[in-house]
This record gives structure tokens, sequence and C-alpha cells, in this order.
């Protein structure tokens, strides 16, 4: 079971990326995702969810309106477009999984499957 990150970077204030997890190894078509992030020396935070389904989405206020997370149930991927970006977004990006969860968790204890991370630099 594994959850490939992918897409981050180095990036100019006001510039976008696009990050990608690619799953494998079991189905997560039932499954709620989530990306988290943690900057340096703070705790992770959640950044946004999607449903299983892709129906229903949520996002963390910091980046509601700049961010936007999809999935392609037929890819087994989850994407996080970024827009806008702030040098305060600058953090290791990680998807998460939630297994046949139905909801939209934002809890880090209700992912059981992690990413590795992916660096994402944001520079003023």
């Amino acid at each position: 079971v594994q959850l490939q990150a992918s897409g981050g970077g180095l990036v100019q204030a006001g510039g976008s990326l696009r990050l990608s997890c690619a799953a494998s190894g079991r189905t997560f078509n039932r499954d709620a995702m989530s990306w988290f992030r943690q900057a340096p020396g703070k705790e992770r935070e959640w950044v946004a969810v999607i449903s299983w389904n892709g129906a229903n989405t949520y996002y963390a206020d910091s980046v509601k309106g700049r961010f936007a997370i999809a999935r392609d149930n037929a890819k087994s991927t989850v994407y996080l477009q970024m827009n806008s970006l702030k040098p305060e977004d600058t953090a290791v990006y990680y998807c998460a999984a939630a297994p046949r969860t139905y909801g939209l968790p934002r809890s880090p204890s209700e992912y059981r499957y992690w990413g590795q991370g992916t660096l994402v630099t944001v520079s003023s």
C-alpha cells in the first residue's frame, strides 16, 4: 500500500503548482482523501479534503479560494492545484487516505495511509 506524492518545488509568490498523489496497492475509490502540510517548527496542518466520489470538498480557511482538490478514481490519483501561492504556504505537503470513509474528516488520526511528502517552497 503506497501513496506517492509529487509536484513540489520552488515557486515565486503569486505562482502556481499542482501536486499529485498516486495510490497503489489497494483500491482507494471508497476513501476520503486529504492533503496536509507541515512547515518547519510547526505542527501538521490539514489543508483540504475530498469525498470518495469527488462530489464534496472542504478547505482550510487559509487556502480557501486559492487551492483546489480533485481526484481521478480511474487513475487512483488525487490532485491539489495551488494558485496565488504565498511564502506562508511553504511546507512539506502530504496526501493521506481515510479508508472506506464517506464523510470529510480533517483530523490526522482518521487517516490510515500517508504519502512520503513533497516540499513546496514559495519565495517572496
